[in-house]
Formats: structure tokens, C-alpha cells, sequence
């Protein structure tokens, strides 16, 4: 009997000493999300050629809403605090009727190839950039980078160069990147999908689909905003494939009792919680920093979660509420301080040209209204609920955490999702939309965390 107990004893001993428990990886969501019913025959998997393009009758019509644009005069010394200021909306629609070249910033858009493929029944495009010149005996990275709302796959115009050809611009060019950004199906020049639940899993299920189309049997993954989330469940998805995921904004939806705590103390003992001081800076007073900002700022993603279609449609029909709408946000996650700017501050880090660029990839593609449905399918069954937000990530991560971020999380915090963070740098500078804003920053930032997780091999670390 006594020999017995020992043999169970030690087997149970074995069994925790050299078994290891198996990471729970996120299904792959292979959907059909084009119109009608799946085809039986396969699905077209060729790589188009794509350029923007324009009718004159389609400008024609802008021009006509434009000029048939009704004000609302704003309350005195309001400046952005109620939202887009419509005295310098007026300023806006102005530049935007007798100056903005739209034909000059298509060519702009076309300098990059971009292609077009069909994917789970939609066709999704995006742009494909590899480096113009590369030593000899080295190979590029490829680097999956996803946007989010309301930018898109203009927003990485600034830092594409940076990274395909970073000698050329200062940098050290020890890695050098193919760049890859899609448009999220949906926004932009992608097909929105025809039928509900298409979520942040269904889009990187598509997206990990792209990157092996295109060959890519490990790559590099960047985003913020829906890019976060999107790249996040890639990682979730597909651990062996993402080599690296880094983020220049981090949420997180299950906060435990430690992290609880800490925003109720993290303020006077932040050592104990495992804050710095910068976190501390951005965190407190949490009440005016954390729930203040959810109430005033979030308004918009709760119309977004429950009836996108609602305001949508008003949205889709006049360029001057899409311009208004889309703007706020660019001031507001931008820097809060510029609502108490008549011009809410857009032109001190964006020109009115890369403001009005991306508003008309919403506007010639027509779509606001799908871009924010994407809130409702991710958010509209409530948050903690989905099986992607109790899983964690063990891909070797990296986080540019941005001061003028809408919410800042923490690093204490950050590591209860993401397990394996070996860079996370508080930026000097910069808001919500990282790489238009500052894309040598988040470039420098991409560059020194690839080039830790390549000099580690980090990668082959994974669930050691």
C-alpha cells in the first residue's frame, strides 16, 4: 500500500515538473460573408491590380452637397467643446470646395501598389509596398499593419518609407520591412460583408488568410485602435505565424481585484500596484482621467454599438456631417486640450490635404455606415463575453504607449493579457492615431522591438 502511495505520488510529481499546460489558441473564423448563399465551386483566389478612381460625376455631386450646406451656428466660446466647431467647419468645407485637389491626392494614394483579392466571399484591398532596395544576402520582414477608426489605410503613408527604407531616412536599417496594410472590410476600398457577426476575429481569420496568400508563413503584426484588437486576435489565431505584435494602444476588458485596487490606491502606493510614475501622471486623478473620459468621449461608440445604421445614413448622404464627425475625433484623440481651441488644433499636427484625404476615402467609397457597424458586431453582445477577451497572448509583444492616448493602460495591467511583453516604451509625444501623427516615432519604436525579438529569437520562445 505505502509503495503505492509513493508511485502516485510520484507520478503526480512528474506529471507538474515536466508537463506543461497547452495554451489555448483562438479558433480560425472561416466565414462566408458575400452576398447570397457560399458558392459550392472554389473561390476566385487571384491578386488584382487596384487603383483609385474617380468620376467627374462623382465630384460633380460632391461639389453639389457642398454647396447646398446647411450650418448650425455654434454657442459663443464653444470652441470644440460641444464637438466640430461649425465656424471652422464653414473654413473647412471652404478649403475643401476651392482648394483641396482631390486628382493630386489620388495620385498620392496610387504611388503604392495596391491589389485587390476575394477572401471568405468579399474582396479585400490593401496596399503591398516592398523595399526599393535591399543588401545583398538580406530578406525584408514582412509587416502586417491594420488602422482603425475613422482613419484608414492612409494613415500609413508617413511611415511606410520609414520602414521599407529606413536608411534613406535616418534610420538604422538592420531590418528592413515588406509593408502590408489592408482596409478592413468595410472601410474604405474593402467590400463590406453582406450578413451579420462579422467581427475583429472575423477580420484577422481574413487577414491571417491575405498573409498566407501572399506567402508569408511568419510576419510582424502593428496596429491601434481596431488595428489593436484585429492584430491581437491574429496572434491569438495564428501564434506560430505572428513572429511579433506591437500596439501603439492597449484596452483591456477584465480587470481583477489587484487592478481594481490600484484604482482605488495606485495613486498613493503605486509601487505595490507596479506603476511608474509616468503611469501615475497619465492615471490620476482616475475619476477626471479615467471615467470622466469614458462619459464624455465614448458617446459615439455607443451609437456605433447599438444603431450604426441610424445616424449612418445621414453620415452617407452629406460630406459636411461626415467631415464634422470624423474630424471631432482627429482633434479630440489627437490632444484634448485642442477642445479649448476654436480650431480645435486640427492643422497643428495634420494638414487640412491628409485630413480631407482620408475623409474622402469614407466619402468616394460610401463607407461610413459599414466602418461603424463594426463597432455594434464587436461590442453589441457586451464586453467579456467573447472567448478571444479570456485568452491571453503569448506572442512576444511590444507597446508604444502614446501620452495623449484617449486611456492609458499600463504596463501592470497590459501583461495580465498580453504575457510575453518585452518592449513597452512611453512615447514622448503623440495621440490616438500614432503613425499619422508621429511616424518616426512609432517607426523607431517598431524597429528596436523587432530587432530585440530578432536578436533573441524570441518567436521560438513562445510557451517555453
Amino acid at each position: 500500500m505505502l509503495l503505492e502511495v509513493f508511485l502516485v505520488l510520484g507520478t503526480l510529481l512528474i506529471y507538474f515538473l515536466f508537463s506543461k499546460k497547452k495554451e489555448e489558441m483562438l479558433p480560425f473564423k472561416d466565414g462566408w460573408w458575400g452576398k447570397g448563399q457560399k458558392p459550392v465551386t472554389k473561390e476566385d483566389s487571384s491578386i488584382r491590380p487596384f487603383k483609385v478612381e474617380t468620376t467627374e460625376e462623382e465630384l460633380s455631386d460632391l461639389f453639389r452637397r457642398l454647396d447646398q450646406a446647411r450650418f448650425t451656428e455654434p454657442l459663443e466660446n464653444s470652441c470644440f467643446h460641444y464637438g466640430t466647431n461649425s465656424v471652422h467647419l464653414r473654413r473647412v468645407v471652404s478649403y475643401w470646395k476651392n482648394q483641396f485637389n482631390w486628382k493630386k491626392q489620388v495620385e498620392v494614394l496610387n504611388k503604392y501598389p495596391q491589389f485587390k483579392t476575394k477572401i471568405q466571399g468579399i474582396d479585400i484591398h490593401f496596399v503591398h509596398v516592398k523595399p526599393p532596395r535591399l543588401p545583398e544576402g538580406r530578406a525584408a520582414k514582412p509587416l502586417l499593419m491594420v488602422h482603425g477608426w475613422p482613419g484608414s489605410f492612409y494613415e500609413f503613408y508617413k511611415i511606410i518609407p520609414l520602414l521599407t527604407d529606413p536608411a534613406s531616412h535616418g534610420l538604422a536599417d538592420e531590418h528592413i520591412f515588406e509593408v502590408i496594410c489592408p482596409s478592413i472590410p468595410g472601410y474604405g476600398f474593402s467590400e463590406a460583408p453582406h450578413k451579420k457577426d462579422f467581427n475583429s476575429v472575423s477580420a484577422a481569420s481574413v487577414f491571417y488568410e491575405l498573409m498566407l496568400r501572399l506567402g508569408f508563413n511568419e510576419f510582424y503584426t502593428q496596429g491601434g485602435d481596431c488595428g489593436w484588437l484585429i492584430c491581437t486576435n491574429l496572434a491569438q489565431i495564428a501564434p506560430n505565424h505572428v513572429k511579433g505584435l506591437h500596439l501603439n494602444m492597449v484596452l483591456v476588458s477584465k480587470l481583477g481585484l489587484t487592478q481594481l485596487l490600484s484604482v482605488l490606491l495606485g495613486r498613493y502606493f503605486p509601487g505595490l500596484f507596479g506603476f511608474q510614475d509616468e503611469d501615475v501622471r497619465r492615471m490620476f486623478p482616475f475619476l477626471k482621467k479615467g471615467l470622466y473620459k469614458i462619459l464624455s468621449e465614448f458617446g459615439y461608440a455607443h451609437i456605433q454599438a447599438t444603431k450604426p445604421d441610424t445616424v449612418g445614413c445621414g453620415l452617407n448622404d452629406s460630406p459636411v456631417g461626415l467631415a464634422a464627425y470624423i474630424l471631432e475625433k482627429f482633434s479630440s484623440w489627437t490632444d484634448m486640450e485642442f477642445q479649448n481651441l476654436e480650431d480645435g488644433g486640427l492643422e497643428r499636427k495634420f494638414s487640412l490635404d491628409d485630413l480631407l484625404t482620408n475623409i474622402m476615402i469614407y466619402w468616394v467609397s460610401g463607407c461610413i455606415v459599414s466602418s461603424m457597424r463594426f463597432y455594434k458586431e464587436n461590442l453589441g453582445k457586451g464586453i467579456g463575453t467573447q472567448k478571444h477577451e479570456k485568452l491571453t497572448v503569448q506572442v512576444p509583444t511590444g507597446i508604444a504607449s502614446f501620452p495623449n492616448e484617449i486611456l492609458h493602460t499600463p504596463q501592470a495591467w497590459a501583461k495580465k493579457k498580453y504575457t510575453n511583453i518585452v518592449s513597452f516604451h512611453f512615447m514622448p509625444r503623440g495621440g490616438h492615431f500614432a503613425a499619422f501623427e508621429e511616424p518616426e516615432l512609432l517607426a523607431k519604436d517598431i524597429l528596436q522591438f523587432v530587432d530585440k525579438v530578432e536578436k533573441e529569437q524570441l518567436w521560438k520562445k513562445k510557451g517555453e
